[in-house]
């Protein structure tokens, strides 16, 4: 591998609501004794997934795969409302780690729905939060993916709203925008878009280095929506050379060049430096940042209530004294809380 020099994108790797999850799902971990049992997996990374399954957390499909009487927490994905309803009825403790921005469409959702809108959801029929969205009012609800889904929309006599799964592509949302509101010019959309900033500030950093780019690699696993959104961007603006790894073994070895970098929105900061280590390029990094990230999603109120109650746990820091929880939740990177969570374990 010969390469020049690597552009680093910024921002990239974990969103607040993927940092928000992981955390929440450590502080489960570390607060009950015996297995924790998570709906689906906590956020789209197979090393994060397999870090959680050696701390002896379970993920499951189904919440009847749950024995009664145990701990679960649902996914930063959103579930659909029964569910949510399961969980809480078979679990000892129950959280959901639904990123906020989720929440907001499932909101919007069940408003709309509620008015009797016919809601036509731009979105991937197969992934877990177009299911859990979509579940929240089924027979309101027209999912579809592409201009061509528009097309093949039956005549509503109803009010039509739009709405969206937070981590599209920008491309591929705008396209069928335009055509739903060619078919449907009174249709209501939200004041404020569905999709999310995290994907949209990566999707913009990727876009202002990429055509300066011999070859460009995204870092996270094949699951991830908006890791698929980013390798798909970056060969629609022209890289010929575009790979989409889990991990820096998974480069071929006939790099050269210049070489952008970025991360879909679960993948760790750890699993992006091995990536450079590997490219380790001769002329050095360059970091190019299109915007700054601030967002902070504190844990859901329950989990909140149990961290404060407990006094011993306060800190996930090693050899100090504990931190008020608020304090160090907003402070602790996921990845620093799971790093040392794993070592003492």
């Amino acid at each position: 591998m010969h390469v020049d020099k690597v552009i680093l994108a910024a921002p990239r790797g974990f969103c607040a609501g993927v940092e928000m999850a992981i955390k929440a799902l450590a502080w489960l971990v570390r607060t009950f004794d015996g297995p924790v049992y998570c709906y689906h997996e906590i956020v789209h990374n197979k090393l994060v997934v397999r870090r959680f399954e050696k701390l002896g957390v379970v993920f499951v499909d189904d919440i009847s795969e749950v024995p009664p009487g145990h701990p679960i927490m649902l996914s930063a994905h959103g579930s659909a409302p029964e569910v949510v309803a399961a969980a809480t009825e078979q679990a000892s403790y129950m959280v959901d780690a639904v990123c906020p921005l989720v929440t907001k469409v499932h909101h919007e959702v069940k408003v709309r729905a509620g008015k009797g809108y016919r809601i036509i959801y731009v979105g991937h029929e197969d992934h877990e939060e177009a299911v859990g969205t979509m579940a929240v009012a089924p027979k309101a609800i027209h999912p579809v993916e592409s201009t061509e889904d528009v097309d093949a929309l039956p005549e509503f006599t109803e009010p039509v709203a739009l709405l969206a799964q937070t981590t599209l592509s920008h491309r591929d949302w705008e396209g069928v925008l335009h055509a739903a509101r060619e078919r449907f010019p009174d249709m209501w959309t939200p004041g404020r878009s569905d999709l999310c900033f995290a994907t949209t500030n990566r999707q913009a950093a990727l876009t202002a280095i990429v055509r300066r780019c011999d070859t460009f690699v995204v870092v996270g696993s094949a699951n991830s929506s908006n890791t698929q959104a980013l390798e798909k961007l970056a060969r629609e603006l022209g890289c010929e050379n575009v790979y989409r790894v889990n991990r820096a073994a998974e480069l071929p070895d006939d790099i050269t060049g210049v070489v952008g970098v970025t991360a879909g929105a679960s993948a760790p900061e750890e699993l992006i430096n091995e990536v450079l280590e590997r490219l380790d390029p001769a002329e050095g990094i360059e970091e190019v940042s299109v915007t700054g990230e601030d967002e902070y999603f504190p844990p859901p109120r329950n989990l909140r209530e149990l961290i404060e109650a407990s006094g011993s746990l306060a800190s996930f820091t090693l050899g100090g004294p504990p931190s008020p929880p608020k304090m160090v939740d907003r402070q602790v990177a996921a990845s620093d809380v799971l790093d040392v969570l794993t070592a003492t374990r």
